[in-house]
């Protein structure tokens, strides 16, 4: 009975709740960030290259049941060839690196945003002086 007082207690904790929405939010967000990298850049890149198609660079590394070569990562494992991803994995490195930018953006906005109103600093024992002095001549010359 205490083990489930405690595991409420953890679960209800605002901080849990709190990164259970913000890992929701994520996966929400990083599926928008694989269909920009795949759908916007991606085909701006091939464009660049001469539509080379970088989904579909890959390394065979064993052929399949039908010889290759194959034209396609797809026609590659239908055939049921073992392949290194190289595309793929460019596809997902460019994916994270969005994700890390929009984060990293999000992340100084939010902290320009609750940042506490810089505090006067006090002022030294040498402008305090100067300051007195000014006034002390002050009263001499009014």
């Amino acid at each position: 009975m205490k083990i489930t007082k405690e595991f409420k207690d953890f679960a209800l904790r605002g901080n849990v709740i709190d990164m259970a929405v913000g890992i929701i939010i994520g996966a929400a967000f990083s599926s928008i960030a694989q269909s920009l990298v795949d759908d916007i850049f991606m085909p701006f890149l091939g464009l660049m290259t001469n539509g080379i198609n970088y989904t579909d660079i890959f390394l065979i590394l064993k052929s399949g049941t039908t010889k290759g070569p194959y034209p396609t990562l797809a026609a590659a494992k239908e055939a049921g060839a073992i392949t290194v991803n190289i595309g793929l994995f460019l596809s997902s490195a460019l994916t994270f690196m969005l994700v890390s930018l929009v984060l990293f953006i999000l992340l100084r906005l939010i902290s320009k945003v609750y940042q506490e109103p810089e505090k006067p600093k006090e002022p030294s024992r040498q402008e305090i002086l100067l300051e007195e002095i000014r006034d002390a001549v002050r009263g001499k010359i009014s």
